[in-house]
């Protein structure tokens, strides 16, 4: 079976999709695990969202534990999945496991900043509003003027 292929577009089709999430090498599914910032952050930042590292702190948008906000503890690039502190389910024979996550049900409301490299990143310009190329205006030809002219 062919392995992931760098020339692949688009296709409607569900288990294309799949396949391609399925197959992508690591360095694209870290791309995968990006989620949305909280609009303080948008604000502050001037970007919508930026993936995911160990030390962020998320809110739950989705689910049973909607609303819940805390670390995250684990990065599962491979499964794409996130794991977050605090937020566990018991098992049958009473020890805790921790929850998968994916990442579209997921808010950042506090950013990691230790890592420097990250940091430069966020540190974006304010974007300025691109002007638009100002449009001759259009001279209307109307069968008046045309009867004017004659």
């Amino acid at each position: 079976m062919k392995e992931f292929s760098t020339k692949w577009k688009a296709s409607k089709n569900p288990s294309k999709q799949r396949k391609f999430l399925a197959k992508a090498p690591l360095h694209i599914k870290r791309k995968f695990l990006s989620t949305n910032l909280s609009k303080e952050l948008k604000e502050k930042y001037n970007i919508r969202n930026i993936p995911l590292k160990k030390g962020d702190t998320v809110k739950v948008l989705v689910g049973k534990f909607k609303d819940k906000k805390g670390k995250i503890s684990k990065v599962k690039t491979k499964q794409m999945k996130i794991y977050i502190d605090g937020i566990q389910k018991k098992k049958q024979d009473g020890s805790m496991v921790d929850i998968p996550f994916k990442t579209a049900n997921l808010q950042i409301t506090e950013l990691e900043l230790s890592d420097k490299r990250r940091f430069k990143n966020l540190k974006n310009e304010p974007k300025t509003e691109t002007t638009k190329k100002e449009e001759k205006p259009e001279i209307k030809k109307d069968k008046q003027s045309k009867e004017k002219k004659e």
